[in-house]
């Protein structure tokens, strides 16, 4: 009895020696992380200013930069993170105003608040009461700030959030989790990650879609739609020859929102425009999304009624709860086979 005391006494003290390593570790990588990309941000910057016909400009160095960079240093330089880079010094030009209190992908939960005086205030409510990434994702999301400006009473938002924030544990997994640590030391990526998590998903639901043999073709995976100065990626696209049209599906680890179906709008829009063929019919948007055990599709269809796209379409597609069904027996196979 009294040996195991000891050994545990011995587990729980490496236990904690290797946390702290990994911690201290982590906030070393993320601090040197923040300034390097703060840096390359202004010299894509600068060196857009110093170039003529800046748009066209930038849009060839970014893509020449990507592929030298990718080329040494390996993945993590790709056009649509170098414009990260890019964003991160316009929003934050002056250095002194970058906390290396916030991790980088705190600053990337932060280019989504459009408004300079918001950015800044979640920015400080993070360092100030040490919120995660996570829980600054889940702050912002909830509207958090805007509630709370219109609240004549404060503490019940407060506590709320309070509250959120306190459910958002950190687990050990956690720590040196964010795939932009793993690309910028290029070190090999073992932790299942969201992004894992949905490429799981998705080769699945890839594979059942086909099983079904209601006239789909595979198309494309991770479809790259470039226009003017954005690239954007569809997970899935698919032909189907009864329907005469393109399928694109996104996939979505969590509740539907608005976003959401603006961004899947843009790529119905997109896609019509630059990839449909004459004799095509209108692009179809396919949103899947699970929570609560719940699974949400919705239909954007350019130029056509909602009512007609119902009739006309849903009898060639998957049913909503075949696609609920396969979605939540596929994530929960793949998180017990991560146990």
């Amino acid at each position: 009895m009294k040996k195991e005391i000891e050994n545990n006494k011995i587990i729980e003290d490496i236990r904690s020696l290797l946390l702290s390593s990994r911690q201290n570790l982590q906030q070393t990588v993320n601090t040197a992380m923040v300034q390097t990309y703060w840096h390359i941000g202004r010299i894509i910057v600068e060196d857009e200013q110093a170039g003529e016909q800046r748009a066209s400009y930038g849009k060839k160095q970014l893509s020449l930069i990507s592929e030298k960079l990718t080329n040494e240093f390996g993945k993590g330089f790709d056009t649509t993170n170098l414009r990260k880079m890019r964003q991160f010094y316009l929003l934050f030009p002056n250095q002194d105003a970058v906390s290396l209190k916030l991790s980088w992908t705190h600053y990337r939960t932060l280019f989504r608040v459009e408004k300079q005086q918001t950015r800044e205030w979640y920015m400080q409510e993070a360092i100030a009461n040490n919120w995660s990434a996570r829980a600054l994702d889940r702050q912002i999301s909830s509207l958090y700030y805007e509630r709370l400006l219109s609240s004549k009473e404060k503490a019940p938002v407060q506590n709320e959030a309070k509250e959120n924030t306190n459910n958002l544990k950190v687990h050990t997994k956690d720590v040196l989790r964010d795939p932009y640590i793993f690309d910028f030391l290029n070190l090999p990526n073992k932790s299942l990650l969201e992004s894992d998590l949905e490429q799981a998903l998705i080769d699945n639901l890839q594979e059942f879609l086909l099983e079904l043999g209601r006239g789909f073709a595979f198309v494309s995976r991770q479809k790259r739609l470039s226009v003017e100065d954005q690239d954007f990626y569809i997970d899935l696209v698919f032909y189907n020859f009864r329907l005469k049209c393109f399928l694109l599906i996104d996939l979505k680890l969590g509740k539907l929102t608005h976003q959401d179906v603006g961004q899947m709008d843009t790529y119905v829009r997109i896609y019509d425009k630059f990839e449909k063929g004459k004799d095509d019919n209108s692009t179809i948007g396919l949103i899947l999304c699970s929570e609560k055990s719940e699974a949400v599709a919705k239909y954007s269809v350019l130029n056509e009624s909602k009512q007609l796209f119902s009739s006309k379409y849903l009898p060639f597609l998957p049913s909503e709860e075949e696609l609920r069904q396969e979605l939540l027996r596929e994530r929960n196979n793949i998180l017990e086979d991560n146990e």
